[in-house]
């Protein structure tokens, strides 16, 4: 994949792109918290030459740092929205795991009619009837939980609890390590005060295009599995559990939701378009 650089008021914004597939049908892939592109691994390397890919580290991850923590929910999906512009990408899927799967709304609230479609991976909605006030304060007070255990203990909890096999466990201890505990810290606690904030806006958040709600039967990060019961009942989306998987499905069953994503993106594109 190519490597290219935005660069954003508060620091560079690193993505990769492939567009070597036929068609105009274009996969964006957006990491959760912490993470960073390679938590796709298994996907851009399935994908590639069927269907275009980008795939970015999110502002403060990965390779996009240093990078200031002053930004929102809402900045990101207006940088995400430039560097489509950017690259003149004009049908696209969002793929959002966790995190990314916030950005993904705020990028749908914020331009609606553009996305072709939206697959959730182990997010959760942010329209504000799904939130009790208690877990609104909790998102907003939890960074003293993280300095509360040791850097080993953290990152071994980290992985743990996203993902259930070792291949998944490993490549979350990997992404960890790119950071030092106070950024690991910094990073994590003021990712979820922006998820409080984008929560609190209690905006519309409408889902405007074909959706699919993937998590993990044994998702232990939060309430996912419960607000992904209520999203789907809620809002009417397709809701597929992925078998043997936690947190970060898509790494702990690649087969499985590469799958599913290959079958999703294909009924959006018309006959003749987009894959081979």
């Amino acid at each position: 994949m190519e490597i290219k650089v935005f660069s954003a008021p508060s620091g560079d914004i690193i993505y990769w792109t492939d567009y070597t597939a036929p068609g105009d049908m274009t996969l964006i892939f957006l990491p959760g918290l912490t993470a960073d592109h390679r938590l796709f691994q298994r996907q851009l390397e399935s994908f590639a030459g069927r269907w275009r890919l980008l795939a970015w580290d999110p502002p403060a991850h990965g390779e996009s740092r240093p990078f200031a923590l002053d930004f929102t929910l809402q900045q990101q999906a207006d940088w995400l929205h430039a560097i489509l512009e950017k690259e003149q990408i004009r049908r696209f899927c969002l793929i959002g795991q966790s995190m990314g799967g916030y950005v993904a709304q705020c990028f749908l609230q914020k331009y609606p009619g553009t996305a072709a479609g939206f697959i959730s991976i182990d997010s959760a909605p942010l329209k504000r009837q799904y939130t009790t006030g208690l877990e609104l304060w909790l998102l907003r007070h939890c960074q003293p939980i993280y300095w509360a255990l040791p850097w080993d203990a953290l990152r071994t909890v980290g992985a743990t609890s996203c993902a259930q096999t070792l291949y998944g466990q490993s490549l979350m201890r990997q992404m960890m390590d790119n950071y030092t505990q106070a950024e690991y810290v910094a990073l994590a606690g003021f990712g979820m005060r922006q998820l409080a904030d984008a929560i609190a806006a209690n905006l519309p958040y409408r889902v405007d295009c074909p959706a699919l709600l993937l998590c993990g039967k044994h998702d232990r990060a939060g309430s996912a599995r419960r607000y992904n019961r209520a999203w789907s009942k809620g809002d009417g989306l397709p809701l597929v559990w992925v078998p043997g998987a936690g947190h970060n499905a898509n790494a702990d069953n690649p087969v499985f939701v590469n799958r599913q994503i290959d079958m999703f993106v294909h009924k959006l594109c018309k006959p003749g378009k987009g894959a081979v």
